[in-house]
């Protein structure tokens, strides 16, 4: 199939805008909680633990859960309407937070933002792929995670200006709901205006879906019309090179959602600096470094493709990989504060590139019956193990292996260290499979 066979490159661009400013929205959701926890903390009274499981396992819950059978529905429907419907709930749900009382209800609260945002990965990288051919793949997959540093920078930026801004004032009474702390009213003014992102998804069209496999039934017959069998049966003949790529993949979500989460807490207890202060210092970092890793890795991975080296979008996780690992180690062992924000560079040029260039790697060797799917199942792995650790193991470390909230930075550093090493290991092991893997999707494809 040639260039010619796809849509508009400008509004397949257009669709990819979009689809990004809905990532931007879902992590800003997702994110602001970072921003909060010491007023959290003080108001509910919760414990450093009890905000690891809010911040990561909380929202993994239904996020991973609820993937699978989204990936499978975005495989078969309207990928458009499922979006649609899933940023209306996280918004919602966001919004929710700010009313929540307790640990219980805030808890529920984000599994609710989880159960939104699970909509949005498996349905959105499925119709990029579609509107894209393979070997300008990598560049649009690689623009719609950009969504991940600029969500975090906004979320830092505008959270912490939005937080510096209410954070001072009284609580707000509010009809029906009572009095509400500074914290809660940030969670409103975050969450509800996303909804206009739901209402620009009208403007998107579903693509026709490409790159399709067809296998024999049990009665010999060719179907493209997999089977929830067949799919499984699928991946697990396949199994060593999709699980060590998930599983390399995870461990290192696990250093990047311990830091978004964690580094705001560790600046104001490390070096006492206030939550507007390092929220647009990492806020600048995530917007200036995260985008450009991103672009600079799916230019490098779509030039590696066309130059004959089949592995180069996974070739480049590894080597983002060693790059990430030794920087997050030291980031928060720095004598300093500005010299920690200086380190935090590399570390998020390394975190971009390798969280654009793993899902890009996924959607280069996954036929279009099974892209969501797949999506859902990787999004699965990363999240039960990325999100739901990452998020609460400094947490753990912090309140029962150091028992002092001042080492949150010992636990950071220790936690990138180990985890560092069992991904790189997990990748370099990948990078074979992979190969072969790409060399099979072009045979189908």
């Amino acid at each position: 199939m040639n260039d010619h066979d796809y849509p508009s490159p400008v509004y397949g661009w257009y669709v990819v805008v979009v689809l990004t400013l809905a990532y931007v929205v879902s992590f800003l959701d997702r994110q602001i909680l970072a921003l909060l926890v010491e007023p959290i903390r003080r108001d509910l009274g919760l414990s450093d633990t009890q905000m690891g499981l809010i911040m990561g396992s909380a929202f993994a819950l239904f996020y991973t859960i609820l993937g699978l059978p989204i990936g499978r529905l975005a495989d078969r429907y309207s990928r458009r309407g499922i979006i649609a419907a899933g940023i209306t709930i996280w918004c919602a749900m966001t919004a929710a937070c700010g009313l929540s009382r307790n640990f219980v209800q805030l808890f529920l609260a984000r599994v609710g933002v989880g159960v939104g945002e699970a909509t949005l990965n498996p349905s959105a990288l499925s119709m990029i792929s579609d509107y894209f051919p393979r070997e300008k793949r990598g560049r649009a997959i690689s623009f719609y995670n950009m969504g991940i540093s600029l969500g975090a920078g906004i979320a830092m930026i505008l959270g912490g200006w939005v937080i510096a801004s209410v954070m001072e004032a009284p609580p707000v009474n509010v009809p029906f709901f009572g009095l509400l702390q500074p914290w809660q009213t940030v969670f409103l003014l975050v969450g509800l205006p996303g909804l206009l992102i739901a209402a620009l998804m009208a403007t998107v069209k579903e693509p026709v879906r490409r790159g399709k496999i067809r296998l024999r039934t049990e009665t010999g017959e060719s179907t493209e019309t997999l089977s929830i069998r067949q799919t499984v049966r699928w991946l697990k003949d396949r199994w060593r090179t999709f699980g060590s790529h998930f599983l390399g993949m995870s461990v290192v979500t696990v250093i990047g959602y311990g830091f978004f989460f964690w580094i705001p807490t560790m600046f104001m207890r490390t070096w006492d600096w206030s939550i507007p202060r390092i929220s647009i210092s990492y806020g600048i970092v995530n917007l200036v470094f995260g985008p450009l890793g991103v672009m600079a890795g799916g230019w490098l991975a779509d030039r590696w493709y066309r130059s004959g080296r089949k592995d180069g979008h996974m070739r480049l996780c590894l080597l983002a990989t060693l790059l990430m690992v030794p920087a997050a180690t030291l980031v928060p062992l720095m004598p300093t504060a500005e010299l920690a924000v200086v380190m935090l560079i590399p570390m998020t040029l390394g975190a971009a590139t390798v969280t654009a260039s793993g899902v890009s790697a996924l959607m280069m060797i996954t036929p279009n019956q099974l892209r969501a799917q797949a999506t859902a199942l990787y999004y699965f792995v990363i999240n039960v193990i990325g999100l739901s650790v990452g998020g609460a193991v400094v947490g753990f470390v912090t309140d029962y292996v150091f028992r002092d909230p001042a080492a949150i930075r010992y636990t950071l550093s220790s936690v990138s260290a180990v985890a560092g090493i069992i991904a790189c290991g997990l990748l370099a092991y990948n990078l074979k499979l992979y190969k072969r893997a790409v060399a099979e999707a072009e045979e189908w494809q």
